[in-house]
């Protein structure tokens, strides 16, 4: 153990800082995935080091990391924010999802166990209520369960990393599904579709059923970037 006999606290060692910059860098990519901040969030990097405990050294590398992944953006020269889509980087990111979520579906839906949908319909009961008080945020958080609950059933680890990092890019934007899909349920009748092609043992179904959640949901994220434009 390294003693300080001056009583100050020392600097974190090369690679305690590298520890504790993975640690912030997966924190804030799972909230990013998750829809916990809405596009033009701004992340200080001290906001960020005291919402997670840790220096500014490491929250500094987490964040500059995710802005080299598109995840951020420098909108000045200490102002990090979360970003939207724009309608060409949209309309990418869903022809990717559409593939490559619909082929670990279809991959995975025959290891479903009963123990797996139940958990589907307990993450959906979730979901329903959440949308139903206009929790959004919440509904958010569980929506993204309830879809990596499915991908992981693959077991394609670079399958499921790769939609992750489409997750990451488009996370934020789900904002703007609401408060319409909370209204009209698209997302709702497709993951009830989606568990009774699970129940079924049915594939394609499956597959499907995901597939139309995606093209729902890009619809009115399309819509709400339109809208933007015009502003």
């Amino acid at each position: 153990m390294n003693e300080n006999t001056t009583g100050e606290e020392s600097p974190p060692s090369e690679q305690q800082s590298g520890r504790l910059s993975d640690f912030a860098y997966s924190s804030i990519k799972e909230q990013l995935v998750r829809g916990a901040y809405k596009p033009g969030h701004k992340l200080p990097i001290r906001s960020v080091a005291e919402m997670l405990h840790i220096g500014a050294t490491p929250a500094r590398e987490a964040i500059n990391r995710l802005v080299l992944e598109g995840a951020l953006v420098m909108a000045g020269p200490k102002t990090v924010i979360v970003p939207h889509l724009d309608l060409p980087a949209l309309y990418e990111v869903t022809q990717m999802r559409i593939a490559l979520e619909g082929l670990a579906t279809e991959k995975g839906a025959l290891r479903a166990t009963n123990d797996t949908i139940n958990k589907l319909l307990e993450l959906q009961g979730k979901i329903t209520s959440a949308l139903d008080d206009g929790r959004y945020s919440d509904a958010l958080h569980e929506n993204k369960e309830f879809h990596f609950t499915i991908y992981r059933l693959c077991e394609m680890p670079h399958l499921f990393s790769t939609i992750e990092a489409l997750w990451l890019r488009v996370g934020a934007s789900f904002h703007d599904l609401y408060p319409e899909f909370a209204e009209v349920k698209y997302g709702v009748r497709n993951h009830m579709a989606a568990i009774e092609g699970l129940v079924d043992k049915d594939p394609s179904a499956v597959r499907a059923a995901m597939e139309n959640d995606i093209r729902d949901g890009f619809r009115r994220l399309k819509k709400a970037a339109q809208e933007r434009l015009k502003r």
